[in-house]
């Protein structure tokens, strides 16, 4: 593995899971989410967000986590490995909520700087209807950007910590 993409639910564990591939491999990690906000949660537009995934889907190695089926395209024709994170929603709603209550008011390492975490309920609501809504469109962008990477499906904690004990240094594992 040397350009994993990793997708799923918000809450469902992205960055905790690309951190540790990320220290298993040497790989540099990229969230999109500091790639997407500006300060103040301020979102930026298409335009300006695409070539930043882009610039980063165009180095050689890297782990990059996060949604935003929107820009897509060349990070999953890049990547070797996808990861999907499948968590049931209710636990990445009840992960994204005890976050905040937790982290509240501090910026994560995996957020743009100037975005301190804060109770959203459209985030929480975006989270409720991810399966509905946005799952189509990753689903999509998988089929149409994604024909030759192999497909990592992780419906659990312990799937995820399956997959993690079964990485080989060299790059190999049970994938």
């Amino acid at each position: 593995m040397q350009r994993v993409a990793i997708v799923g639910c918000s809450g469902g564990g992205k960055s905790t899971l690309a951190r540790a591939l990320g220290e298993h491999f040497g790989l540099p990690v990229v969230h999109l989410d500091t790639l997407f906000w500006k300060p103040g949660w301020v979102e930026s537009t298409l335009e300006e967000f695409r070539p930043r995934v882009d610039a980063a889907a165009a180095k050689d190695r890297w782990i990059i986590e996060g949604g935003f089926s929107s820009a897509s395209a060349l990070r999953f024709a890049r990547a070797d490995t996808i990861i999907w994170i499948e968590l049931p929603i209710l636990l990445c709603l009840w992960r994204a909520v005890r976050r905040a209550l937790l982290s509240y008011g501090r910026t994560r390492a995996d957020l743009a700087p100037g975005c301190p975490e804060k109770f959203d309920l459209a985030f929480y609501r975006y989270i409720w209807t991810w399966n509905r809504v946005t799952r189509p469109k990753m689903a999509r962008a998988l089929t149409e950007h994604a024909p030759e990477a192999t497909i990592v499906r992780l419906a659990s904690d312990t799937a995820k910590a399956r997959f993690l004990a079964g990485l080989e240094p060299n790059g190999r594992g049970n994938v």
